[in-house]
């Protein structure tokens, strides 16, 4: 038992032997006179309540001098009470007890718990109550009184996330916590032992890891944001040359995310120009020459340039560009190039800033209303859509394979960068690059379409081939080459080769994230 409860548990015990000795001796002062109203011991204890509560009948009265004394203990005491319960309405309303207590007439309800209020995660919270009417959100400080209260009904609880978890009871569904400060987990002590709590756990992190534990959850800015802007941006047929600019947190991840999605077509040649310090990024990732062009284009396939001199040099090059990307770290520098771009130089290409700022006429990505979505967060379409490829990546072969449960970190990766192509997928198949959302009709029409064109024997090689090249720069990005059996721990798998050397099998295998749109249809 904590200290503070056992105080409270010795002061309530020492209160109700006094109140019982008062009671007694009141009665034994009393019963004795002739003239006495309290006759027993059922008068004192009546007429103690009586003067307790303030309300004084005046049925009975005590006529003895030691009556009396004893009759303004108790109508001290009664003072003490009116004030004392005051005083615990007051602190009931103005403290957790009452939000707590509002909170027990909803478990039933969605829960979401945010350990500190701020702008991002007050965008997170505002399009969560957005797309679940049985949200209950819920901010685990208490709230500044110049603080602008959100335009969404909230709680604000200065309560630990244990506390809140044993007020839900385990009913519905599990309470979801969110972390929204950069890598906040290490440091909040209202993150201390949530593994241990039966909650979904959401952190924001800058360390590139995805998962922790069981309930624990990571997900990065830089990620979300360069998932969000080449999926509302994609990749499209008439672009050869993109120009990144900024090669910090966005930049990189910008990157990535066109080195692991855009491929669109088999005989593609994309020219990515990059201005920024890479060497720790090509250090890292030094397998990348075995699917890209490095250091200069190509006509065959994809090439990495990568420039340290500063992009002002470059005149001619920023006017063949089809598109250029602005996503420094830094925003107002953001904001700087893309004026001088815009006043000193000549461009036929788009320009698209990293900007949390809006404003009219500029291309603009990466505002937290894009960012700091449910789904992005929390990744339940994807992750939903990973499962399924994993499913029937396993009925489609003959070898035995791991259910998603039991893989790693790694290989979940691999199926989650699978679903993450799936809307170059539908882009591909309708021939519609307008197409910017994963919806269930474009996902049933893209199906439809696949069944009847993979009958043709070069248009379903096709389909293969475009999967295996988006597999081959997966396994490449991290640092995989091609061994002749598979071997995880030196990174070593006998497809990493081309696709004319991959067995009928092994090239059926790739057949599974195209067939996952049959299924991605019914989930939406």
């Amino acid at each position: 038992m904590k200290r503070r409860k056992r105080i409270y548990l010795y002061m309530t015990l020492v209160l109700l032997f006094l109140y019982i000795g008062l009671v007694l001796l009141l009665y034994s002062f009393e019963y004795h006179s002739s003239s006495a109203t309290i006759r027993t011991l059922t008068d004192a204890f009546w007429y103690s309540l009586v003067t307790l509560t303030t309300v004084g009948y005046g049925d009975l009265t005590p006529v003895t001098p030691l009556g009396h004394a004893v009759g303004v203990v108790f109508l001290l005491m009664s003072a003490g009470l009116l004030v004392t319960l005051f005083g615990a309405v007051v602190s009931f309303v103005t403290s957790e007890g009452l939000p707590l207590l509002m909170l027990g007439f909803q478990r039933r309800k969605n829960w979401y718990y945010f350990a500190d209020y701020g702008a991002e995660a007050n965008t997170l919270a505002g399009n969560i109550c957005k797309e679940d009417p049985d949200s209950v959100i819920i901010f685990g400080e208490k709230r500044d009184e110049q603080m602008e209260f959100p335009d969404y009904p909230c709680l604000f609880i200065s309560a630990s996330p244990a506390r809140i978890v044993a007020c839900k009871k385990n009913v519905g569904t599990r309470c979801k916590i969110f972390l929204m400060k950069e890598n906040d987990i290490g440091v909040n002590s209202r993150a201390v032992d949530l593994h241990k709590l039966p909650v979904e756990v959401y952190a924001r992190t800058t360390n590139g890891q995805d998962h922790l534990s069981g309930n624990i959850n990571f997900f990065h800015s830089y990620d979300c944001c360069a998932r969000q802007y080449w999926r509302s941006r994609p990749l499209c047929s008439h672009e050869n040359m993109i120009v990144i600019i900024g090669f910090g947190n966005y930049g990189r991840c910008i990157l990535e995310r066109a080195i692991l999605t855009n491929i669109i077509s088999v005989d593609q040649h994309v020219a990515y120009h990059i201005f920024g310090d890479a060497r720790e990024f090509l250090a890292m990732h030094n397998h990348l020459h075995e699917t890209f062009s490095l250091g200069e284009e190509s006509q065959t396939t994809d090439s990495l340039i990568f420039h340290e001199e500063p992009w002002e040099t470059h005149h001619r090059l920023l006017k063949r560009a089809d598109r250029i990307i602005i996503c420094t770290d830094d925003e107002p520098e953001g904001w700087s190039i893309f004026w001088r771009l815009n006043r000193y130089y000549m461009l036929n290409g788009s320009i698209n800033l990293h900007s949390n700022r809006k404003a009219p006429g500029v291309s603009y990505f990466g505002t937290n209303e894009e960012i700091y979505t449910p789904d992005q967060i929390m990744r339940t379409t994807l992750n939903k859509a990973a499962v399924m490829i994993n499913d029937i990546f396993r009925r489609s072969v003959s070898y035995p394979t791991l259910s998603w449960e039991d893989l790693d970190d790694f290989h979940r990766e691999s199926k989650i960068t699978a679903a993450d192509h799936l809307l170059m997928k539908i882009r591909i198949l309708l021939e519609d690059e307008t197409i910017t959302e994963l919806t269930a009709d474009m996902a049933e029409k893209a199906y439809r379409r696949y069944c009847e064109t993979k009958a043709d024997k070069a248009v379903e090689d096709m389909y293969r081939r475009i999967d295996h090249l988006r597999w081959l720069r997966f396994y490449t990005f991290y640092n995989w080459s091609y061994g002749p059996v598979r071997d995880d721990a030196a990174r070593q798998h006998p497809m990493l080769s081309t696709y004319a050397g991959l067995t009928a099998e092994q090239k059926k295998e790739r057949d599974a994230a195209w067939e996952l749109l049959g299924s991605i249809s019914v989930m939406l």
